[in-house]
């Protein structure tokens, strides 16, 4: 894999992601360090994370992800330098009191969440830092519909890219990015970023993958046009994209109690526990094997080769898993498959938007 420049930053990382949003739930710590060195050794040593992890987020596991992957720095000296390392400040709270008090998120509170992640990541420096939702009322996580009605915002982008730039000044973050955000939203970083000469985007990550495409209904042009990388994550939806659930469905005695969706009830409640979602990736999950793929091989080659996506943030919960993913790479899918992919998409549309 050859690394890419991210966005118009200095940063060059590789076209696959260690996503790592199951540490400290689903994956205990001996294995999350297993996963991050065989990752490594694979040459991925893109590493995303974020301060609300693990997920489902619970006040229990707040922050333990970052603490496990920075356990595995100071275990293992030399490491650090050999990764970027990307986290995310959280948006308003969303039902997470826990992650700050009120239900904004204040220039300060985006400076006291940097030092946070800073302390538990046991690093000096965070390589890019996103913000995780918008402080602004924006549909996102399976919400499609925007109410203006709804808005609540108390900080402006411009306080907010000045917060970031204070860290950037400071040598506390290289490189700054977005993450659940809209056309619009790019649009407004960037062009304040460039009148009052603040630090600009490199990227941003939302949710894409064969059943949730809305990054192509005009996030893609804006990315395009304007220098920002795209960073594409749940490629596999969930697990739906597995083929996991083709024939038991997300509940039920025979379902995969220990995957995310049978497994969290909180999960099953949002776009992932459609019936339309199962629905659609099954009808993707046989076509993959009626081309002799895995449903997993088809679904990342899907993301790989899009010229949408700068870099596929990959989740794990086993070093089998991760090989499997790593392995999907340089899977190519003809313009006639891309073809029989985009008619099941104007059939079914997207159902985990």
């Amino acid at each position: 894999m050859q690394k890419i420049q991210l966005g118009q930053s200095d940063l060059r990382v590789t076209p696959i992601c260690l996503g790592t949003m199951t540490f400290g739930e689903q994956v205990d710590e001996p294995t999350a360090h297993a996963i991050l060195h065989r990752s490594l050794e694979r040459g991925v040593d893109f590493i995303d994370t974020a301060e609300m992890y693990a997920v489902p987020a619970r006040k229990e596991t707040y922050g333990a992800t970052e603490t496990i992957i920075g356990n595995w720095f100071a275990k293992n000296p030399g490491t650090r330098a050999k990764t970027v390392l990307a986290t995310k400040v959280a948006g308003p709270s969303r039902g997470m009191p826990w992650v700050r008090e009120g239900g904004g998120m204040t220039a300060a509170d985006i400076v006291a969440s940097c030092e946070g992640s800073l302390r538990r990541l046991q690093t000096d420096v965070i390589d890019l830092y996103q913000i995780h939702w918008p402080e602004r009322h924006v549909p996102a996580f399976g919400n499609i519909y925007y109410d203006p009605a709804k808005e609540s915002s108390q900080t402006s982008i411009r306080e907010q890219l000045d917060a970031l730039a204070g860290l950037v000044k400071a040598g506390k973050v290289r490189t700054i990015g977005l993450s659940n955000e809209t056309p619009y939203g790019v649009h407004e970083f960037v062009r304040l970023a460039e009148e009052h000469g603040l630090p600009r985007v490199a990227s941003v990550q939302n949710v894409y993958n064969l059943v949730s495409r809305a990054a192509e209904n005009g996030l893609d042009e804006t990315v395009h046009r304007l220098g920002v990388a795209f960073l594409a994550y749940s490629p596999l939806a969930f697990g739906l994209l597995t083929g996991k659930y083709d024939k038991s469905g997300i509940v039920g005695p025979d379902a995969p109690q220990e995957a995310r969706i049978a497994r969290y009830e909180s999960v099953r409640k949002q776009r992932w526990g459609r019936p339309e979602s199962l629905n659609a990736a099954r009808r993707y999950n046989a076509l993959a094997r009626e081309l002799d793929m895995t449903p997993t091989q088809f679904a990342l080659a899907f993301c790989y080769t899009k010229w949408l996506v700068a870099s596929t943030i990959i989740g794990v919960t086993s070093v089998a898993q991760l090989d499997e993913d790593i392995d999907a790479w340089g899977t190519t899918l003809t313009p006639e498959v891309v073809g029989e992919v985009d008619k099941l998409r104007w059939e079914m549309r997207d159902p985990a938007i």
